[in-house]
């Protein structure tokens, strides 16, 4: 059996010309919080589906209470996040008639899965565009995708720069072989393979992803590589084909999702997956500490001195931890986010890095902004202001 793996339903997109507007989104994994936590502003609207405690005074006079599940819309003036259990709680003050909630009470929201939402603002801008665009389309991000099998088990999953996403599941059952007779075993490995081999062609973007990776404890990986271009070739399958070197066999101890870390731990893997963006924003961390200590001219960090490079449209790659775009005071974050878009429009590359990550952290150190440029600017001496700390 197949089981397909949700992400994040944009289920409408209403934006006009001064870019004010509203989206309705579902939620479909616990990663997609992540992914709101990131679009939420103190100030947006929010409508959701929630659980209220109301009063209640029967004809006898006597008062009770119950929860009743009901849609508010809150002006947003708090909001938590619980990385460990991915968990989203939204407080903030009621702005639409309810019949058990006041105009201006204080209500939280605790987003829910498969429960939509709609999140209005007044300026929906290039990076939140971007995230949904990533939440609701992961493929588009993930180069890196595997297959971690077993006898009758495959989990086939896209590895992206924040998170790892589960994509199919592929349950067989495979009997045992019998003494004279592996048919029926045979049979059921056929139907395994091929099942699997539907997912991949299914889920995997192979115009995105750079490399597959194929894992399993024992033969099964080899015999899956086997079946698969063996079918390719017989269907004439040129997307197969054509990606063939993509492919990559490694050992595994088991069939199951965890074993996908000691995968990206194998120095010949680490090794191959060297020009993704699973390890490129490690890289592009590494390359700006190097030229920091061999040439600190074309290495700059803090926001005013990386504005004035992006001025000077002298910036190559700006590093720039998502933390920053989750500041509370607005023209703080716009500052931000007219950097991310002045260094894009003058052909630059731009790294957001998820501060879920090691990376992220580091560069957290960094002020949460660096830039790696073109050519030497000589060092600026004005200080930096307080704004570079960014702290949420």
């Amino acid at each position: 059996m197949v089981y397909d793996i949700p992400t994040m339903k944009l289920i409408s997109k209403d934006i006009e010309k001064d870019n004010a507007g509203q989206v309705t989104l579902i939620p479909e994994e616990a990663e997609d919080m992540w992914h709101t936590y990131n679009l939420l502003q103190v100030g947006d609207s929010l409508r959701a589906s929630t659980i209220r405690k109301v009063q209640t005074e029967s004809t006898t006079g006597s008062v009770g209470s119950s929860r009743v599940r009901t849609t508010l819309t809150l002006s947003v003036e708090a909001i938590d996040f619980d990385s460990q259990a991915c968990q989203l709680r939204v407080k903030g003050t009621n702005i639409e008639e309810n019949q058990y909630v006041k105009m201006g009470a204080y209500h939280t929201i605790e987003l829910e899965l498969n429960r939509k939402f709609t999140l209005a603002k007044k300026c929906w801008d290039s990076v939140v565009l971007d995230r949904i665009e990533q939440a609701c389309d992961p493929a588009q991000k993930a180069d890196v995708a595997a297959v971690v099998m077993q006898e009758g088990l495959a989990n086939l999953v896209l590895v992206t720069p924040a998170m790892t996403l589960l994509r199919a599941k592929v349950e067989v059952t495979i009997p045992r072989k019998r003494k004279g007779s592996c048919t029926q075993h045979e049979k059921a490995l056929d139907r395994f393979y091929e099942a699997v081999m539907q997912a991949i062609l299914r889920h995997i973007n192979f115009d995105v992803v750079k490399c597959f990776l194929v894992a399993s404890p024992g033969f099964v990986k080899d015999q899956f590589y086997t079946y698969l271009f063996k079918e390719a070739v017989r269907q004439d399958n040129k997307v197969l084909l054509e990606n063939r070197p993509k492919f990559m066999l490694v050992h595994s101890s088991s069939g199951h999702k965890y074993s996908l870390k000691e995968i990206l731990c194998d120095p010949a893997v680490t090794s191959r997956l060297s020009d993704t963006k699973a390890a490129g924003e490690v890289k592009a961390l590494e390359d700006f500490y190097k030229m920091l200590q061999h040439e600190p001219d074309r290495a700059f960090y803090g926001i005013a001195h990386v504005e004035k490079a992006a001025d000077a449209l002298a910036i190559d790659t700006l590093l720039i931890s998502d933390k920053l775009f989750r500041h509370q005071d607005v023209p703080t974050r716009s500052r931000y986010v007219r950097l991310v878009d002045n260094v894009r429009d003058n052909g630059g590359t731009v790294r957001i890095f998820s501060s879920l990550h090691v990376s992220g952290e580091q560069l957290t150190q960094l002020s949460g902004v660096a830039a790696i440029l073109r050519f030497p600017i000589a060092d600026l001496s004005e200080p930096e202001d307080d704004s570079s700390s960014a702290e949420d």
